[in-house]
């Protein structure tokens, strides 16, 4: 009976194994952390054997378990297939590993055929491809299935991604409609009266797009179709309008004060914190951090500089020099079908109303402003709170839900001031929304596409790929400027900003903070180089995103501006690397060693106005009649 007792003893832990669940992914990256999960695990047990066996070769590894579960990561060097087993022997799961450098592949690829091909779908769709071709296992056929049912399909179930999609719609549908009914030929007539030449047409799109500041989305596109009949009128060049359209975009609120991307930032920060065991106050740190946010501030700093001093270089010299002598405002291969589109859409007759045009926009901004407020105040009292601030209101709001809203009431009162005043019947006021809503197909599409290669990337870990070439050996004062690079370089590959400082964030403070503590950093040069490492997140995520041509914003500034999306990453692409490269010489380096970042701003600015100065070439100023 004794022995009975024994063997049931010895054999019932793994009975009991046998039926614990094991949850991981289907493949990981050679040297990079996989997260791996085992519940069903007997209360009586602290920690679990598994065994990944390998053509044969076995590597051991022993997890601590907490609540009959175990949630780790762990990293396997050698790339192959392995088989997961527990101490009985019994296989309980696979997985795969592949070399690392595969996870740049499908960004690299998409990019690259996105430059050669000039044909962004096409591009994306074969990022998407190769990014699913590794996925799963190399099987083609299975990766043009997953790349339809899984990846597009998830980028359209989406929640916030319906929301940004049906307010992008919206918005063409307002467009559509003060097109017809002479609300934008009024405006632009308005504004003409002050932007009689290139120059002030310039400046005057760059404060426009200041005082958008809210949100990138909408100022990319308010401003891109608003300001282009004008623009067009003053021969700028569609490549230069969607520059400044795209450096007010995402650079101006990502700095301001109160905008839907700072409930994010200081989400992340806060996040950071807490893990080193910090109490400070994230809104407080990113007020801190606006000054080293050097990238932001340069690029619209620079956008005036250019407008102002009216020199270009580069690519976008060529655009302006065939806007001004050939009045082409878009390239060749774009101009004709797209003119012919708009004259289909613009107003016929004499007396173009502005306040058409300027009723709906402004029920955009000040419902988007009051419904963040509402819906953030809501937020606030269902949690028993009564006591907030203007940032407590704005990090708790819903934005999509505030930008839906006041587009579609946007929609609404355009058609209504339309009939009201028969300017147009109500089948051609719903004809003229219809149009609008059909001119922005192609920007859903490519944000789809966008959003599909962003999921690709974020299964395969390119960022952690990338964050896993910094050393943790090095001087924590470098670190503002190696954050920088990597984040640049994340959001360039996967073409987000957001998606880029919600994979970088929470691994730099830490690190930050661990190099700050082993080199013996005194505390105040600790304060100054972290806060220059979250601003470079924050920036060099911007930076990357605004390079990017598979970035959404991006994206977003062409088709707003109806610039040929190539076209427009060409022109931009010099002027954003010559602004971070300065940004990087006299921003993140002297700032982390203790240079006043203000000073370092000044730097930044005399610099660019040199350069300017010295390669941009001058244009000449056409006034209109």
């Amino acid at each position: 009976m004794k022995k009975l007792y024994l063997i049931i003893l010895l054999i019932m832990p793994f009975s009991l194994l046998n039926s614990q669940e094991l949850k991981l992914q289907s493949f990981g990256l050679s040297d990079i952390k996989f997260k791996i999960s085992i519940t069903g695990i007997p209360d009586s047990l602290n920690h679990i054997d598994l065994e990944f066996e390998k053509n044969n070769r076995i590597i051991a590894h022993n997890f601590l378990v907490n609540n009959s579960e175990v949630d780790t990561s762990i990293q396997l060097s050698e790339y192959g297939s392995y088989s997961i087993k527990n101490v009985s022997g019994q296989t309980i799961g696979h997985i795969r590993i592949i070399p690392g450098w595969l996870s740049i592949l499908p960004p690299l690829l998409a990019i690259l055929l996105a430059l050669l091909m000039k044909q962004v779908l096409t591009a994306l769709a074969a990022g998407i491809y190769a990014g699913a071709f590794f996925i799963y296992d190399y099987n083609p056929f299975a990766a043009m299935l997953r790349l339809v049912d899984t990846f597009i399909i998830n980028a359209l179930v989406d929640r916030d991604h319906m929301f940004i999609l049906v307010f992008t719609l919206l918005i063409g549908g307002v467009v559509g409609i003060i097109s017809r009914n002479g609300g934008t030929t009024g405006l632009a007539n308005q504004i003409t009266r002050f932007a009689k030449t290139a120059k002030s047409g310039m400046i005057s799109s760059w404060l426009l797009g200041i005082l958008i500041f809210f949100d990138d989305y909408a100022n990319s596109l308010i401003i891109g179709n608003m300001m282009r009949p004008i623009t067009d009128r003053l021969k700028i060049s569609r490549e230069k309008l969607a520059y400044i359209v795209d450096s007010t975009a995402a650079p101006v609120a990502s700095v301001v004060l109160i905008s839907t991307w700072i409930g994010y930032e200081v989400g992340l920060i806060e996040d950071g914190l807490r893990s080193i065991g910090s109490s400070a106050n994230a809104y407080d740190i990113f007020i801190s951090t606006i000054p080293y946010s050097f990238y932001p501030i340069a690029a619209i700093f620079f956008v005036f500089l250019t407008s102002y001093l009216g020199r270009d270089f580069g690519p976008m010299y060529k655009a302006e020099v065939r806007a001004r002598q050939t009045g082409k405002v878009s390239s060749d291969n774009y101009e004709a079908k797209e003119l012919k589109d708009n004259d289909k859409r613009l107003y016929k007759g004499k007396n173009a109303r502005w306040i058409n045009g300027a009723v709906p926009i402004l029920i955009i901004l000040l419902g988007t402003i009051s419904g963040l407020y509402f819906t953030g105040v809501n937020a606030l009292l269902d949690k028993g709170i009564t006591n907030y601030s203007i940032q407590d209101i704005i990090n708790s709001s819903d934005s999509y839900s505030s930008l839906l809203w006041s587009s579609f009431f946007a929609c609404l009162i355009a058609i209504i001031m339309s009939v009201t005043q028969k300017i147009l019947s109500i089948d051609e006021a719903l004809r003229a929304w219809q149009k609008g809503v059909q001119s922005m197909m192609v920007a859903v599409i490519i944000l789809v596409f966008a959003w599909a290669i962003s999921s690709v990337t974020n299964q395969m870990y390119t960022a952690d790929y990338l964050i896993s070439i910094i050393s943790d050996s090095m001087d924590p004062r470098l670190l503002p400027l190696i954050v920088f690079l990597v984040c640049a370089l994340t959001g360039f590959s996967t073409g987000t900003s957001w998606g880029t400082m919600a994979i970088v964030m929470p691994i730099v403070i830490p690190l930050t903070h661990k190099l700050a503590s082993v080199s013996g950093l005194p505390q105040q040069e600790y304060t100054i180089v972290l806060l220059g490492v979250i601003s470079a997140v924050l920036a060099g995520s911007v930076f990357g995103d605004h390079c990017s041509p598979i970035a959404d914003t991006t994206i977003l500034s062409s088709l707003a501006s109806k610039c040929n999306h190539i076209d427009h990453v060409n022109t931009q692409l010099p002027y954003a690397l010559i602004v971070g490269f300065t940004c990087m010489l006299l921003g993140y380096v002297p700032s982390a060693y203790g240079l006043n970042p203000f000073l370092s701003i000044l730097l930044i600015f005399i610099a660019l106005t040199g350069f300017l100065l010295i390669f941009g070439k001058k244009q000449p100023e056409i006034k209109t009649n």
